[in-house]
């Protein structure tokens, strides 16, 4: 066992920008320490020994991995052979459960001691999958509140850590910028596959709303790896489509009036922001299908999630039109009133949320883990 090694799998943007400080607060705890992994841009830059890029994985839908699964099955055997060689200190494992669950297996016969970070979330879809955590994960960093019982409840130890996004908004600073009415967010995704299946009616809701009101800005933010060529292919090059790099976002997100979202951590970070979003989201129609029959939740958006009510609208597969998305904006822009309501009810998600150091209290974790070790297990 390498115990100046740390071994950390990333396969998505957002889990990227929370994996890279968390590599910051292990390498300021022990400036010894190695760590390598799969991750992306940030994760890189943060001095990441990187086997792989996070952004080759990024793939959404359940149809839609089975086109890249040769490269999938590539990618799992060669980590598992730099695991089985290099055996490292800890594991830490962030969100992509399919892919990472398989490397928590291989950890737990190596005798690596595994922590998930960004757990997946089996209580709201495949909750047989917590037997599997049960088994082959030492720990469990929670970063929703509720969490933490939930797999306390099943024998997992897990322990609420906070989210790593809100060490990463400097609210106080944020909040003294005053959101423009003629300013909209627009949030793609940070897949191609979503992008593309989304960011054409986004514009076209856009485009219809500013020949309502020819002031209108529209902050169209551009995820890492995302080229500004490839979202003009959905997304007309006009003035009033305004290009923002990635590390820019919450600036734009707070200066936006409200904002149109594709489902995921960008929706929560609207919220944390206390920025009203209208949030949609589109599948394959069999990965559809395959996901009804699944999910056990009645909202997608972590916001509507954690507060137990629909707060941010959602439009899901053929409701996610440009129709439908332009009069939810024209619904908020003609009652103001349902947007400070909005507000209201989103001060409450950062209340839920805590200030607590996700970051801190996940390096904890990782140094306990380190220091007790485990044993070899034969079956």
């Amino acid at each position: 066992m390498n115990k100046n090694l740390v071994w950390i799998n990333v396969c998505e943007a957002s889990a990227d920008a929370y994996g890279a400080i968390l590599m910051k607060e292990l390498q300021k705890r022990s400036p010894g320490i190695e760590i390598a992994g799969m991750g992306g841009p940030a994760m890189r830059s943060a001095g990441l020994d990187s086997v792989f890029k996070a952004e080759d994985l990024s793939i959404v839908g359940f149809t839609e991995v089975f086109s890249s699964l040769p490269r999938i099955f590539g990618y799992l055997r060669a980590i598992k052979k730099a695991l089985r060689e290099k055996r490292p200190a800890a594991l830490i494992l962030m969100d992509a459960p399919d892919f990472n669950f398989r490397l928590a297996r291989m950890a737990y016969y190596l005798g690596i001691p595994v922590m998930y970070y960004i757990a997946p979330q089996v209580w709201a879809w495949r909750k047989s999958r917590v037997n599997f955590l049960k088994k082959y994960v030492d720990r469990i960093a929670c970063i929703f509140p509720f969490e933490q019982d939930f797999f306390r409840e099943h024998g997992i130890k897990a322990d609420f850590v906070g989210h790593p996004v809100m060490e990463m908004l400097n609210l106080a600073e944020l909040r003294k910028i005053t959101p423009s009415p003629g300013n909209i967010a627009i949030l793609p995704g940070s897949r191609k596959k979503e992008i593309s299946s989304l960011l054409k009616d986004f514009s076209a809701a856009a485009t219809s709303l500013r020949r309502d009101n020819q002031s209108m800005t529209f902050n169209v933010i551009q995820a890492p790896g995302i080229s500004r060529s490839y979202l003009n292919q959905f997304c007309p090059s006009k003035p009033w489509f305004r290009y923002i790099p990635f590390e820019k976002r919450y600036e734009f997100i707070r200066k936006s009036n409200m904002a149109i979202a594709a489902s995921g951590t960008v929706t929560l970070e609207c919220a944390i922001l206390e920025t009203p979003t209208i949030v949609a989201y589109r599948l394959s129609p069999m990965s559809y299908l395959l996901g009804r029959m699944l999910i056990h939740v009645k909202h997608i958006s972590m916001a509507n999630l954690i507060l137990k009510k629909e707060v941010f609208p959602e439009f899901i597969q053929s409701e996610a039109s440009s129709e439908n998305l332009a009069e939810a904006v024209r619904t908020w822009i003609k009652e103001p009133h349902k947007m400070d309501e909005v507000k209201q009810s989103l001060k409450e998600v950062v209340r839920l949320l805590g200030k607590t150091s996700a970051t801190r209290k996940s390096a904890d974790i990782v140094f306990e883990m380190i220091s007790k070790g485990k044993k070899y297990a034969k079956n």
